[in-house]
């Protein structure tokens, strides 16, 4: 049986996870901006579909983008030149996140359920949660949102990434160029992909073990 947390119930330790279903480490609780903000800061992230109870990961390994270590492929290289792309952030953190839950092609259902969406938005309004957006001819085509925990010190140095979504080729990597630039002027070092993708791997991404990122996280936040 996993964990079950109730109220202040704190986290068990990450090393605590099951390694099948790979990373999974407990369940309730709830999605209130403490909660998910103490998550974060210990390498877990909530992900369960709609009917589920609340359920927190901690895989292992955990697939990371060095910010450093950004790979810009040739057919992006003349995306960017093309200059067809306009990115901004935080200008509408509900539509891309709406965007993020709409099925994919092949998936009958979201994670990105209402309860998990309204949590993230309020994490927004705090100032912990932010998009990028990808716009073309004042349409928005692409985008991404994660979480950057704002502190009296200027904030962590991890972005932890959430989800994406493409509506034109290139659009959502334009939004994550964008926020690698956004990272490096703040001394963000690290962008959390939470899961191995293709997609995020033909970036720069790349696995790491749990232990390291553990450590990273104990350095850095």
């Amino acid at each position: 049986m996993i964990p079950w947390l109730q109220g202040d119930t704190p986290f068990p330790p990450i090393e605590q996870a099951r390694r099948r279903p790979n990373g999974l480490l407990a369940a309730g609780g709830d999605l209130s901006p403490a909660r998910l903000l103490d998550a974060y800061r210990h390498g877990i992230f909530p992900w369960f579909n709609a009917g589920e109870p609340i359920l927190w990961w901690s895989p292992d390994p955990r697939m990371v983008l060095f910010v450093e270590e950004l790979h810009i492929s040739r057919s992006l290289q003349r995306t960017l030149r093309r200059g067809r792309f306009q990115t901004r952030m935080d200008t509408c953190f509900g539509e891309v996140i709406q965007r993020c839950a709409e099925p994919r092609p092949g998936q009958a259902g979201t994670w990105i359920t209402a309860e998990m969406t309204q949590a993230y938005v309020r994490l927004h309004e705090l100032g912990h949660a932010h998009s990028v957006e990808t716009w073309c001819d004042g349409a928005l085509v692409g985008g991404l949102y994660g979480v950057h925990r704002r502190s009296t010190l200027g904030g962590s140095a991890v972005f932890f990434g959430e989800s994406m979504f493409s509506r034109m080729d290139d659009a959502s990597k334009v939004a994550l160029v964008h926020l690698v630039e956004y990272c490096k002027q703040r001394g963000i070092g690290l962008i959390d992909c939470q899961q191995d993708t293709p997609h995020t791997a033909s970036l720069g991404a790349r696995t790491i073990p749990r232990a390291e990122f553990k450590r990273w996280l104990e350095t850095k936040m």
